[in-house]
């Protein structure tokens, strides 16, 4: 493909095919396609060969074909000879007796070779009765050479001693004598310069994502049988123990079965602090073991760990289209038969009015050049593929194009308390015994019941029993109540049924409360105790804010985004947090199920609501809500259910997503502003003779090369 015209015409002929749903993205080169089990992929390449392409599977790990080196050669020749040709059709003082004839002879590699990628793009794209961008490039610039060639044979331009002024407005003078050698060799110049920095901008924009994809470990020492062994981690499998010693990469996702060590795992959330991790706790591929030696249980391999899901959906980003991207291929596609047209019409007016042959000849390909639309195919890609590469770079996984759109028209923003405004990791506040029931019994009945859940409030609990040398006793009928807590048969020698959890709960198994034992102003994490339907206890806890928790708020505010905190906790314990934040809206003592009514009464009062969440208990509301932001580990379910998946439990990276999707948007549309009325403002001007096709040529290559490096300051977005 050379241009957006080519992505456009695929993209149109697999559409074309029944049941089949195709994205031809021009800047990454790839398709996107949703086919029957009926088609294979031999299939779909016969389609893209039928339209004059050619397609390949993609190869996990291949190398990427380099085009700009190419494109270095043919504009290196071309500049070498170019510059000589161009300098004697235009500096009077150089024209030696004869010049025009030396000219001829250093423009034919230009036209033919140099711009041969062009001749046979719209050669290909005649045959198959279609039009692109390079059917404009290769009709000007072949018309400019052949008449140029006819005016040295047949007309007055051949005369030695002919004298050759040039002027960037067009001259009414004897036709004959005009020739355009510089134009023809000028326009394939600067066009090749501009596809040029273009390809090598295209390779920048996408280097964060494959810098990222490289991080992986090439080999891993395997552990079988105690007997240690280095092999390709091609090899490594599912359920494989391995090595990671001090230094080295942690070779796929696993979980720690032996050792302890500070993991680096900045190359996947961004975080600059190690973690520490000992047996049981979960480690990424990619990360870097700082200190101790690990053994690892591999969990993940290949295309299941998180290194390749951030890859596929960040490439899967960059392959699919905004709403703007498809309004720019749509006017693309029709934009060259109608420059056609125009250019048709140019000639034909020019010569009716008697200006002459080669007056009218050189305003038609002046209006043929100028009015290539290349930077229209650029404006949106470019600005996508940095944008999204960047937003990986900062643990920012943005799902594709329609969720940059989303986010940058939120107006509201809902999020969960406890793991995104607060640390999510529990202290205990108090223990407060109801009538008739001791300490030891409470701490005890806590202890059982809470170490199988994996629940933060369980953690604090079970940590705070622990301390006080409580040692828990196993439970039977184990069941979690979602949202609510806890039910168990305690082992203590009745089979006792035992509740933990919230008021609601108790509330719910008709468990009465005893006047004195809570003050419902209590501003913490309550967790009451039951056994047999009685009250035996009551324990509060608090978890502290995350330190990004209040700027976020801060900032989401002066961006004109309203913040609504939405918890399971009690209401006093949830307002003291919003107090602290500064937040005006709480909803407290909400089910997971409750979240969902929440997000669809906001968008009935014409809200556009973002919904921050934990992406498994938030799952329904992540969905339901205009952009759905999954906070924490990235893991499959948080990064099923929503738009753009955060890397680590930062609230300040939201609002980075939603500030850089605001400066994709803009770049997009400052790059399509400028491109397409370019094209409209300076078609007329090429139309009334007041522009040279030499310096159309230079000024349509101009416009791609702004649209991409306007795209490329996306990629210094500061958080």
């Amino acid at each position: 493909m050379t241009c957006a015209s080519c992505a456009a015409r695929i993209e149109k002929k697999l559409n074309k095919v029944d049941g089949v749903q195709a994205s031809v993205n021009y800047a990454t080169e790839r398709a996107h396609v949703t086919a029957p089990s009926t088609l294979t992929v031999d299939d779909l390449i016969a389609v893209v060969r039928k339209a004059g392409y050619d397609a390949s599977e993609p190869v996990p790990d291949a190398p990427e074909v380099d085009h700009a080196r190419d494109l270095k050669t043919r504009l290196q020749v071309a500049v070498v000879l170019a510059v000589p040709v161009i300098g004697l059709s235009m500096i009077p003082a150089l024209q030696f007796p004869g010049w025009q004839w030396v000219v001829l002879v250093l423009s034919t590699p230009v036209v033919t070779w140099a711009g041969w990628g062009f001749h046979r793009s719209a050669l290909v794209n005649a045959r198959h009765g279609a039009t692109t961008m390079d059917t404009l490039i290769s009709l000007g610039t072949t018309a400019a050479y052949l008449w140029s060639v006819w005016a040295l044979f047949f007309g007055t331009a051949g005369r030695i001693g002919l004298t050759h002024h040039f002027d960037p407005r067009l001259s009414r003078h004897d036709a004959s004598s005009n020739i355009y050698f510089e134009a023809a060799v000028g326009i394939i110049t600067f066009i090749l310069l501009g596809r040029y920095i273009e390809a090598r901008s295209r390779r920048e924009a996408g280097s964060a994502l494959r810098e990222l994809l490289a991080l992986g470990a090439k080999r891993v020492t395997l552990v079988r049988n105690g007997v240690e062994e280095e092999i390709p981690i091609e090899q490594l499998a599912v359920g494989d123990s391995f090595v990671v010693r001090p230094g080295e990469k942690v070779a796929t996702d696993g979980e720690v079965i032996e050792g302890e060590s500070a993991i680096d795992a900045a190359v996947i959330t961004g975080e600059s602090l190690p973690v520490d991790v000992a047996a049981s706790d979960s480690v990424v591929g990619a990360t870097m073991n700082t200190t101790g030696r690990l053994v690892v249980r591999a969990t993940a391999v290949g295309a299941d760990t998180q290194l390749a899901t951030i890859g596929r959906l960040v490439t899967e980003a960059q392959i699919g289209k905004s709403n703007t991207q498809r309004l720019a291929d749509q006017i693309s596609t029709v934009f060259v038969p109608v420059v056609l047209g125009l250019s048709g019409l140019t000639f034909a007016g020019w010569l009716l009015h008697g200006d002459g042959l080669g007056f009218a000849f050189s305003t038609a390909v002046a209006v043929l050049i100028i009015a290539c639309p290349c930077a229209l195919g650029l404006a949106t890609p470019t600005a996508l593929l940095a944008g999204t590469g960047r937003g990986a770079e900062l643990g920012i996984v943005i799902r594709g194009p329609e969720s940059l759109e989303q986010a940058r028209t939120i107006t509201t923003v809902l999020m969960d308390k406890t793991g995104t405004l607060t640390s999510g990791v529990m202290s205990v506040l108090d223990v407060i015994t109801a009538p008739g029931h001791d300490l030891d019994e409470v701490l005890q009945v806590a202890a059982d019941l809470e170490r199988g859940s994996e629940h933060p409030i369980a953690k604090a609990i079970v940590k705070e029993t622990s301390s006080r040398g409580v040692i828990p006793r196993q439970v039977s009928g184990f069941t979690a109540v979602p949202g609510g807590g806890i039910s168990a048969h305690l082992q203590d020698g009745h089979g006792s049924p035992a509740l933990a959890g919230s008021l609601r709960l108790m509330h719910d198994r008709q468990v009465a409360i005893p006047a004195g034992v809570l003050n419902d102003e209590l501003p913490a994490t309550v967790m009451c105790l039951a056994v047999d339907e009685h009250l035996i206890g009551v324990i509060t806890l608090r978890d502290a804010l995350q330190p990004s928790s209040k700027p976020a708020v801060e900032e989401l505010a002066r961006m004109g985004i309203g913040s609504v905190m939405v918890t399971g906790d009690t209401p006093a314990a949830a307002q003291a947090v919003a107090d602290e934040l500064g937040m005006d809206q709480v909803h407290a003592g909400v089910l997971p199920q409750d979240k969902f009514d929440l997000v669809t009464t906001h968008q009935g009062r014409g809200e556009r609501v973002a919904m921050i969440g934990d992406g498994v208990n938030d799952a329904a509301a992540l969905a339901q809500a205009d952009l759905g932001i999954a906070m924490g580990s990235g893991t499959d379910a948080a990064i099923a259910a929503s738009d753009i998946t955060l890397m680590r439990s930062d609230l300040g990276l939201a609002v980075d997503a939603v500030a850089l999707s605001r400066a994709t948007l803009r770049t997009i549309k400052v790059n399509l502003f400028w491109a397409f009325f370019y094209n409209v403002l300076a078609i007329p001007v090429a139309a009334m003779g007041f522009l040279n096709p030499m310096l159309a040529g230079a000024a349509m290559a101009f416009s791609s090369v702004f649209v991409v490096l306007n795209s490329l300051r996306l990629t210094r977005f500061k958080r």
